[in-house]
């Protein structure tokens, strides 16, 4: 039998249940105090978030440090107050003065350190005043930032954040709002009543406010940025809803055969429960791979999703069930609809039976079908956005497309080249200054190098160059390329800032990404093998999930890159993918995917195990659960495609990819794929090193199964309660 159906895990889920069935109260008053300890917490201290991006054993992070050690130009935040004109020129006596005045107030606002004198753009139409803040990326706030440009109004003249100023901090409340109402109506289609389509939104809830408010809190304590609080509500939503809505099943189908109340839910935590733990288990582990990517960021938005999904998982087995006992039979209460009994006569059973009869034709066809999906990825280029990406009419690009107008599209993306000088006892005078200069201001691709700034202790000094392409241009990258090669006697040359930084970022993404895929199939494979004890349901598994994977990749390239619909989601035509996303993309999807193949797999197995008939087992299985792994696929679907609504690029590239891949998944590979591959193999699906196939030790041995309720009377079950 199978880990899940047997084993430490399912005594130990068995217990659990047994506990949340017996202390129910104490149960969902320890989930409320926490869930009402961390929303306190988060009123009170914020939850800041620092978009900054590190690379350590860079060459452009070394610049930095260099910098920061010496100079001290990297430890302030900086950003810009944008200011323009549509008819008087900014440096005519009453706009100057009315400037001046702006400068003043600006420079009153708390954390604001310096507020350095206008530079305009040639034609004085467009100007810009550099504000340096005495906080770091991450203690800069919102509401910081919206005082800074309620202090730069100024009358006749308009006013743009850029640089720092326009980090947007604001939340993503209408995706979250429309993902939530579509998740309630399939809920409400799938469970026929309000009540039962009411307690997954419920323990969603709960996860998303302790999974991402602690997210939110752990950024006092390291770099968080604003992408991990969003990736963790779409998984929070995601797997939160859809993990209680395997155990609800399991729960109502467990009562529709007469089990007692608490009977079926120590039964539902130890099967279900079980398949939970064991489908959440992937995903964390897939998301664990991504340590291995030497990429700060990558990390960090690996074990913030990782959290998320262990409260998920944790709400889903002890929350739930004590909500359950609660509750009992009125699970059933506020009916809006008469619950179908179709059993295997259904939909699925039908489409089950077609796919069982000409397993090859299936096969090929669905195959071929996934294959043209992820053709596109073979054409994927990784690259980095910039604010000129985002949406239409928005502040951020409203500020960068004001400045690249008057000053150059490389005015969004300045580099900085960091020279670390052997000691002379010339000083500012010393001619390797002018040298470093001339030689920055001479690169193809460089429209303005500022002179060097010399440090005190006369052993670095630093060259800010304006690039003549946007920061996300990949001619930008060339440009930075020929600034690293200079060659000043008695100067070491590193380049940095973000343009450079997240460049470097980009190439070790590229490379270390066939790593990241191995670790990740390897481990996620052995979880599968450790759950079901068949190297080839494992084996098969994995490549099911790399199709599903390739299939998003192949959206991704069509949407982003190409352009193929952008319009659509709110673009004006294609942008860079982000180098960062299909690597988080990679292990999130593994990982999820691996759900719906852990809860499939547990109901053909467990069909299997008490027929020995591989093709009834199929068939049972696709039909059993068919209908409940839609209607899970379709919220999840619903969930990250909303957040398609977003305003920024890269969430929209997480959304849409997440989307299809689990569209994909649930649809194509579990009802296609898998079933015709799992028919063609036999029973060599299930053969172990040790073939040791049993039947079940007792009546009352769980199983996730969803059972048809056509199938008429139960089997004599024997034993009391397991409560």
């Amino acid at each position: 039998m199978s880990t899940i159906e047997s084993g430490v895990m399912h005594r130990v889920m068995t217990r659990c249940g047994r506990f949340t069935t017996r202390h129910p109260y104490p149960v969902i008053v320890v989930w409320l105090l926490l869930t009402v300890t961390i929303a306190a917490l988060v009123v009170a201290f914020g939850r800041p978030i620092d978009e900054d991006a590190t690379l350590p054993g860079s060459a452009g992070q070394h610049g930095r440090e260099v910098l920061e050690a010496h100079l001290g130009g990297a430890a302030d935040a900086n950003g810009q107050v944008i200011l323009r004109s549509s008819g008087a020129r900014l440096d005519e006596p009453a706009t100057a003065a009315a400037i001046a005045e702006t400068a003043a107030r600006i420079d009153a606002v708390e954390h604001v350190s310096a507020v350095a004198r206008p530079v305009l753009s040639a034609d004085g139409l467009t100007g810009y005043l550099d504000v340096s803040l005495d906080v770091g990326p991450q203690e800069l706030t919102r509401a910081t930032t919206v005082e800074i440009m309620d202090a730069a109004g100024t009358p006749g003249l308009e006013t743009l954040p850029g640089g720092a100023l326009t980090r947007a901090q604001g939340g993503t409340g209408h995706s979250e709002a429309f993902g939530v109402v579509v998740a309630l109506a399939v809920l409400v289609v799938a469970f026929g009543g309000l009540v039962a389509a009411a307690l997954p939104l419920l323990t969603a809830a709960l996860v998303l406010i302790i999974g991402v408010g602690a997210i939110g809190l752990a950024g006092h304590l390291t770099g968080i940025p604003s992408v991990a609080t969003t990736l963790g509500t779409m998984i929070g939503l995601g797997v939160g809803i859809d993990y209680a809505l395997f155990l609800i099943t399991r729960y109502r189908a467990l009562l529709d055969r007469g089990r007692p109340v608490r009977d079926a839910i120590v039964g539902t935590v130890a099967s279900s429960g079980s398949a939970v733990v064991f489908a959440g288990g992937t995903v964390v582990v897939a998301l664990c791979g991504l340590g291995v990517a030497g990429v700060p960021i990558l990390a960090t938005l690996g074990w913030t999703a990782g959290l998320v999904v262990l409260v998920a998982v944790a709400a889903a087995t002890t929350l739930l069930p004590a909500m359950l006992t609660l509750l009992g039979p009125r699970i059933d209460a506020l009916p809006v609809r008469r619950r179908s009994r179709a059993g295997r006569a259904s939909a699925w059973g039908r489409l089950a039976d077609r796919v069982i009869r000409r397993p090859w034709r299936y096969a090929l066809a669905s195959t071929l079908l996934l294959l043209v999906l992820a053709a596109p990825l073979t054409a994927m280029t990784l690259g980095q956005t910039d604010a000129g990406d985002k949406a239409a009419g928005s502040a951020e690009r409203a500020g960068y497309e004001a400045m690249a107008a008057a000053f150059g599209p490389g005015i969004n993306g300045p580099i900085t080249v960091v020279a670390e000088l052997s000691p002379a006892a010339t000083g500012r005078d010393d001619p390797r200054l002018t040298a470093l200069t001339g030689a920055a201001a001479a690169v193809p691709g460089v429209t303005q190098a500022n002179p060097a700034r010399l440090a005190e202790d006369g052993l670095v000094a630093s060259v800010r160059v304006i690039p003549g392409t946007a920061p996300g241009d990949p001619a930008t990258l060339d440009t930075i390329d020929r600034l690293a090669a200079l060659d000043v006697d008695g100067a070491a040359i590193s380049v940095t800032g973000q343009t450079a930084i997240r460049g470097e970022l980009a190439e070790r993404v590229g490379d270390r990404m066939p790593l990241v895929i191995v670790l990740v199939v390897l481990l996620s494979g052995l979880l599968v093998l450790i759950a079901f004890r068949a190297p080839v349901v494992a084996a098969k598994a994995a490549v099911m999930n790399l199709l599903s994977v390739a299939a998003a990749y192949g959206a991704l390239t069509a949407v982003f890159q190409w352009g193929w619909g952008a319009e659509l989601i709110g673009l004006d035509g294609p942008v860079p993918i982000e180098a960062y996303v299909p690597m988080m993309l990679f292990a999130l999807l593994f990982g999820l995917s691996m759900d719906y193949e852990v809860f499939l797999l547990t109901a053909v197995r467990e069909s299997w195990e008490r027929t020995g008939d591989n093709r009834r087992a199929v068939r049972d299985g696709l039909s059993d659960t068919g209908v409940v792994i839609t209607s899970a696929a379709l919220i999840m679907v619903c969930v990250f495609a909303s957040f398609v609504l977003s305003d920024e690029p890269v969430i929209k590239m997480m959304g849409l990819g997440l989307a299809v891949a689990i569209a994909v998944d649930a649809t194509v590979i579990r009802g296609l794929l898998v079933p015709a591959t799992m028919t063609l193999l036999g029973d060599a699906n299930w053969w172990t090193p040790r073939t040791t196939r049993r039947a079940p030790e007792s009546p009352d041995q769980a199983r996730w199964a969803v059972p048809s309720e056509s199938d008429g009377a139960e089997p004599a079950r024997s034993g009391g309660s397991p409560a």
